[in-house]
């Protein structure tokens, strides 16, 4: 091994970040996958800075959205409310069921399930003459992105409560499915819902 190979910096020390390419061009800018970090942990350096989030890494993002596994009206309450580094080794466990079951880099798994996930359109309440309109409106990059990590967490979610299955494998199993585009995965039949409604709505 070479001196640059070996001094490379691998996501938890397992997983090459660096030469990820991300297909999807609406989502190029807004996927972070900074290859300098061993654990993706921001400290909330972006809280405040309007649209700074899309520079805040990718896997740090989903650590964020599992951590809301509380009340409707509270959701940072409850078993993962608050836990970040609980949360940030649910992701290490899963990827690694990822790695063992397909041979491949979890995290390239992971860009194509959020790619697959991410809704291009959406609806928007119109109120005209008193009347209110829905309207179909085109999802900004940044909201896209938002959208899809938390249809993926959403369904973790659903599929662990009340439900013997660890969350670590329910995250891996839902990351491969929307990875191929499975019809049986949370995040696409939410991503197909909320198109279909937007459709009639044009």
């Amino acid at each position: 091994m070479s001196g640059k190979e070996s001094s490379k910096i691998l996501l938890f020390r397992k997983w090459d970040t660096s030469n990820i390419e991300i297909s999807d061009l609406g989502l190029q800018r807004v996927i972070s996958l900074n290859p300098s970090m061993v654990i993706p942990v921001s400290f909330g350096r972006h809280e405040h800075q309007r649209l700074k989030k899309a520079e805040v890494n990718v896997i740090e993002r989903l650590a964020n959205k599992l951590m809301r596994f509380g009340k409707k009206y509270a959701k940072n309450t409850g078993r993962m409310g608050g836990k970040k580094a609980k949360a940030l080794n649910v992701v290490k466990t899963a990827f690694e069921i990822i790695s063992l079951e397909t041979g491949k880099n979890p995290v390239e798994l992971l860009i194509r399930a959020i790619e697959n996930a991410s809704p291009n359109e959406d609806t928007t309440r119109i109120v005209y003459g008193g009347v209110v309109y829905h309207v179909s409106v085109d999802v900004s990059p940044l909201r896209r992105l938002d959208l899809a990590l938390r249809f993926i967490a959403e369904g973790v979610r659903e599929s662990t409560y009340s439900n013997p299955q660890m969350i670590e494998e329910a995250l891996a199993k839902e990351i491969l499915l929307a990875s191929n585009n499975d019809m049986s995965s949370h995040a696409i039949k939410k991503k197909n819902e909320q198109e279909r409604i937007a459709m009639s709505s044009r």
